[in-house]
């Protein structure tokens, strides 16, 4: 069979980006090809559930046009398909004086962004929002919410075969040979042509890019695991709605925070260390190769030697019950250990440089035959329509 577009991988990103060029062209024949025997397994269905506000994203970057566009169209397209969401609000607490000035930074940059009612809340006030948070400070972000995206990432994949949009499982593409006009995929279906292959492959991104064509790619992903715990039933009322610390600013992760889910329950975590395998959600997980590729990445030796302390601590609260809760008890000092149970894991696609750089924002390259969508971690289920706007149109540039 011959398509116009064949978009790899069935992630919210890749279906997003599916709907988004059917509707604006019926006419074409598009596929998203999904290695797995069911959509949005991996990234999109291991995650918090957070519908982030974009107050974290520096002004004017991608991460940042496209998580405040993409919220607005991801409450419109829940409420319009009756998917459940709530906009719950979150709080952001300083709990030392050393990150006051990352607080001032953070409110500064959300107002940049446009964040509505957005602001610095006194410690009384942050009682009422999470009366067992405790801090030197505090924000208030009301434009925060949470959702079930995999049930977001299947009613995309809904839509965009009711118009008229082909989705494959099981087609997990091995080679791709490019031709004058058309690229042919083989894949562990049946093979596919295309006029144009679209690569939202999460995981496995730099690898598709790699059998496109993609000359001297830059960047590799680097697998980082997120370990959740979950509160005991008895103990959620720890927790009303979402509580995050003041991130590193050194790293592209948020730090361990409290979600409570949109399925029911409170989440704790994440913490953020290198997996050993790319789809390694257990610590056990391992492939050689694979595990090899990382750590040969000189790139990733660079991050290494850089912040090889950082990188053991996270280690540590990964094998130790106790140390990850006391990392939880800087925002609740309440939190004991026993009130923890295990809860599940995500792994996320962080792309990294040739020269130590954990890219900080979305990357999306071009070439003759294909588009790589490279570096797509949180927030992209919150900017997935945003993401898969952008890369419709220049997709769609071709097509004229």
């Amino acid at each position: 069979m011959t398509y116009d577009i064949a978009i790899v991988g069935g992630g919210i990103v890749g279906l997003a980006t599916g709907l988004k060029i059917i509707l604006q062209r019926p006419e074409l024949n598009v596929v998203v090809l999904e290695k797995e025997s069911e959509l949005a397994k991996h990234q999109t269905g291991n995650n918090s559930g957070v519908i982030h506000s974009g107050l974290y994203y520096k002004p004017g970057s991608l991460k940042a046009t496209n998580c405040i566009n993409g919220y607005h169209e991801l409450v419109k397209f829940c409420e319009e398909e009756n998917i459940p969401f709530e906009i719950t609000g979150k709080v952001v607490v300083a709990t030392n004086d050393e990150q006051l000035p990352l607080l001032q930074s953070l409110l500064k940059r959300g107002l940049q962004n446009g964040l509505k009612g957005t602001r610095q809340i006194t410690l009384d006030e942050l009682k009422e929002y999470e009366p067992y948070a405790k801090g030197v400070a505090a924000l208030h972000v009301p434009q925060t919410g949470i959702v079930d995206y995999k049930k977001v990432a299947l009613a995309y994949g809904e839509k965009f075969k009711s118009l008229g949009g082909e989705i494959l499982l099981n087609h997990k593409v091995k080679k791709i040979h490019h031709k004058a006009d058309q690229t042919e995929l083989i894949t562990s279906g049946k093979t596919i042509v295309s006029r144009l292959m679209i690569n939202c492959a999460g995981l496995y991104s730099d690898k598709v890019a790699d059998m496109n064509g993609e000359l001297d790619l830059d960047v590799k992903i680097i697998p980082f695991r997120g370990e959740y715990y979950k509160l005991k039933k008895e103990r959620e009322y720890l927790v009303k709605n979402l509580i995050y610390p003041v991130p590193d600013p050194n790293f592209p992760f948020l730090g361990v925070h409290f979600t409570r889910m949109m399925k029911g329950g409170v989440e704790a975590g994440p913490n953020a260390v290198m997996a050993f395998k790319r789809e390694g959600y257990k610590r056990t997980d391992f492939n050689l190769k694979e595990f090899r590729e990382s750590i040969t990445w000189p790139g990733l030796q660079k991050v290494a030697a850089k912040y090889w302390k950082t990188g053991i601590g996270e280690y540590y609260r990964s094998f130790s019950k106790a140390a990850f809760t006391t990392a939880l008890q800087e925002l609740i000092p309440d939190i004991k250990e026993d009130d923890l149970v295990d809860g599940g894991a995500g792994v996320r696609a962080q792309a990294c440089d040739r020269t130590g750089g954990l890219l900080d924002d979305f990357a999306i390259t071009e070439n003759t035959h294909a588009i790589n969508v490279l570096n797509a971690p949180s927030p992209a289920a919150t900017s997935s329509l945003s993401i898969g706007g952008t890369v419709s149109e220049l997709a769609l540039k071709r097509f004229l």
